[in-house]
């Protein structure tokens, strides 16, 4: 499932507001999680979002970083280009490989990370895509599966050694 590109004027610092109309059929299929592709100026970015109702209008929203605006070289009252489409990944956002590698090695701490709930699940990819460098991925990752086997599972210290 994909919309159709649609054109849309950058009006909010901090959101990107959908009408009903084109995330209803989303909403029909009970997806709060979509993978986005917004393009401004020939450059173009892929990324997961939730979306959200907004009350005080009635269309949906999603979280838009000052990052990916900067990277667009979007600011406000620029037209852009955004296209939605369905999330098929498993966690809602994209795994690195350095932390699938991890996991599929140690079975333990992978029954652990799929047990956690889906919001945890992400936390701690996006926390490993974070850092710089395959290896230090690798050996974030190595910590990180330690700490879940401890039941240390605080977002602030799940990538530190005791």
């Amino acid at each position: 499932m994909k919309t159709k590109p649609l054109q849309i004027i950058h009006s909010n610092t901090y959101h990107i507001f959908i009408p009903t109309e084109v995330y209803q059929p989303f909403v029909d299929q009970k997806m709060s999680r979509v993978q986005v592709k917004v393009s401004h100026q020939n450059k173009t970015i892929e990324f997961y979002a939730a979306v959200k109702k907004d009350k005080a209008s009635g269309n949906y929203k999603m979280m838009f970083s000052k990052a990916k605006q900067k990277e667009l070289h979007l600011e406000i009252g620029n037209e852009f280009t955004l296209q939605l489409f369905e999330d098929t990944s498993k966690y809602g956002v994209e795994m690195p490989e350095e932390l699938e590698a991890v996991l599929l090695s140690d079975y333990d701490a992978y029954q652990i990370f799929e047990s956690l709930t889906k919001g945890k699940q992400r936390s701690i990819i996006y926390g490993v895509t974070r850092f710089k460098g395959s290896q230090n991925k690798i050996d974030k990752s190595l910590i990180m599966c330690e700490n879940l086997k401890r039941r240390k599972l605080d977002p602030y210290t799940i990538f530190k050694l005791d």
